[in-house]
């Protein structure tokens, strides 16, 4: 049994790992920045810690506490309106991340396990998957602030024994998922006439249950300090693949209609959405060899088991009504 600061706790992800390590028998002290917060699970104790930036006080929270898992970040904004948007990610996700360890340090924990983000390594792969040797094109403000964390970790580690693992996902789903998937599953359940068959790309996603049990893998191993691991099922999809899958699952036509893919490319620019039509049709490939060859894990949940389980959460949760 672990003592397990969980930062982020009632996020998306903290909701899914927190009642896995619960499972598990670890102690969970959920850190969230309310005392009104609703778990799906029962945390061993909640630790109200307020914002969280340079300033943040984490002592009391950090009392007892052997391993830290660091989820809590502000996440890409779509839809920006921050005057200094680098400045805004950097608050929280670098400044924020480094007070943490720094005091994480001074209390005695042994190990921090920190979720970062595939954007790190970039946006789209070209000729081969990323892997954790690649050099890293952090192209926005929320990659770079993700970016200058895990580089602020490293040298924090370094320099004081700070067992210190990071973990770059790619889109992440799941029952509760929320954002650009959720808004996919939408379009599936609809079966409205879409044209996006002529889309050949390739796409890695990570069903939440084996992200899970990733990070639970890197709060123990020996082999996890120091470490960067990319994580994904283990089977990429296309585009066009992901939608018949979703709508197969939950029972409903699935209509991709063979258009240009230039044409659409030019109406995309047309109307503003660049960056969702790259979200389509760009590939983007993670390699895992690394967590399977040094840590022994695998993906427990094939990707087409995951999807299911979260089309049936989404039949249940947003059609249950129609």
């Amino acid at each position: 049994m672990t003592t397990i600061l969980l930062t982020g706790a009632n996020g998306f992800v903290g909701q899914h790992l927190g009642a896995y390590l619960v499972k598990q028998g670890h102690q969970v002290i959920a850190a969230s920045r309310r005392s009104d917060v609703v778990f799906d699970y029962t945390p061993t104790h909640v630790a109200k810690v307020g914002d969280i930036d340079a300033k943040t006080d984490w002592t009391t929270a950090l009392e007892g506490v052997e391993v830290v898992i660091h989820l809590a970040a502000r996440v890409h904004v779509m839809h920006e309106k921050a005057a200094d948007p680098l400045m805004e990610f950097r608050r929280m996700n670098t400044e924020g991340t480094l007070r943490l360890a720094q005091q994480a340090v001074e209390t005695g924990v042994k190990r921090l396990v920190y979720l970062s983000s595939i954007k790190v390594n970039g946006e789209e792969t070209i000729s081969h998957p990323f892997t954790e040797q690649d050099v890293v094109i952090p192209e926005d403000p929320y990659a770079r602030s993700k970016w200058e964390a895990e580089q602020h970790l490293m040298n924090l580690g370094a320099q004081t024994g700070l067992e210190v693992s990071i973990i770059r996902p790619p889109l992440v789903y799941g029952a509760g998922v929320r954002g650009n998937f959720l808004r996919l599953l939408g379009l599936a359940a609809k079966g409205w006439p879409l044209p996006l068959a002529r889309i050949e790309n390739q796409r890695s996603l990570v069903g939440i249950e084996n992200l899970c049990s990733l990070i639970e893998v890197c709060t123990s191993h020996p082999q996890a300090a120091g470490e960067v691991f990319l994580v994904s099922d283990g089977q990429d999809v296309s585009t066009p693949e992901l939608i018949r899958m979703l709508a197969k699952a939950m029972g409903r036509p699935c209509r991709l209609l063979p258009f240009p893919t230039s044409v659409l490319a030019i109406g995309s620019k047309l109307m503003g959405q660049q960056g969702v039509w790259a979200r389509l049709t760009g590939s983007l490939q993670v390699d895992i060899s690394k967590a399977r060859q040094q840590l022994g894990w695998e993906p427990t949940f094939p990707l087409r088991q995951g999807l299911a389980d979260t089309a049936d959460w989404y039949q249940k949760t947003h059609l249950a009504s129609e």
